[in-house]
């Protein structure tokens, strides 16, 4: 037997389709410039590293108003909060130095890889899910290898470049395969 989904479910695939298609461009664009900049933490450098988080509550929002009946909203509140917190956090640690941004992002991927595990987990019925869960885990090895670096002999920025570009792959992934292949059920199979 195959899960049945919701018309509601069905009906917000669109939306969060276009919004993985967004987040892949942003991720991207956003990676090319930390790399073209030098990775520092000159104007642009800080700018960058306190957007990105605000990016990403901004993506959680829109995900929360085309999903509303979904069951993510305790995830997605999770995540903007997260990410609220870790846009300040950014933009404190940005005033001291780069060690002190990279164990922000890393403490803040591992927390927001976390949650984007458990709410892809709840979405598998969508189909799709699988680069976002795979993202996810990524995420939280990801931030734990930021932490570690923070205490390497030349710290760098340019590694979270990496992980931003490998974040919106997973989301272009996703979004070329939501609701395909999704389970669906019809009357004659209940």
């Amino acid at each position: 037997m195959t899960t049945a989904l919701s018309p509601a479910a069905t009906g917000f695939a669109p939306a969060l389709r276009r919004l993985y298609f967004v987040r892949f461009g942003f991720a991207i664009v956003w990676a090319a410039v930390l790399v073209l900049t030098g990775g520092g933490l000159g104007a642009v450098g800080v700018a960058l590293v306190v957007l990105y988080p605000a990016f990403d509550v901004a993506g959680a929002i829109v995900d929360m108003r085309a999903s509303r009946s979904s069951s993510a909203p305790v995830g997605m509140y999770l995540n903007i909060a997260t990410s609220l917190l870790a846009a300040v956090g950014l933009g404190i640690a940005a005033a001291s130095d780069i060690p002190s941004v990279l164990r922000v992002w890393g403490v803040w991927a591992i927390v927001a890889g976390l949650i984007q595990l458990a709410v892809a987990i709840t979405r598998r019925a969508l189909g799709g899910q699988w680069p976002m869960i795979l993202s996810g885990a990524i995420s939280v090895l990801a931030g734990a290898g930021f932490v570690l670096m923070s205490g390497g002999a030349t710290p760098s920025l340019v590694g979270i470049a990496g992980y931003a570009t490998l974040g919106g792959l997973f989301f272009l992934l996703s979004a070329l395969r939501l609701n395909r292949g999704a389970p669906t059920t019809t009357p004659a199979e209940h």
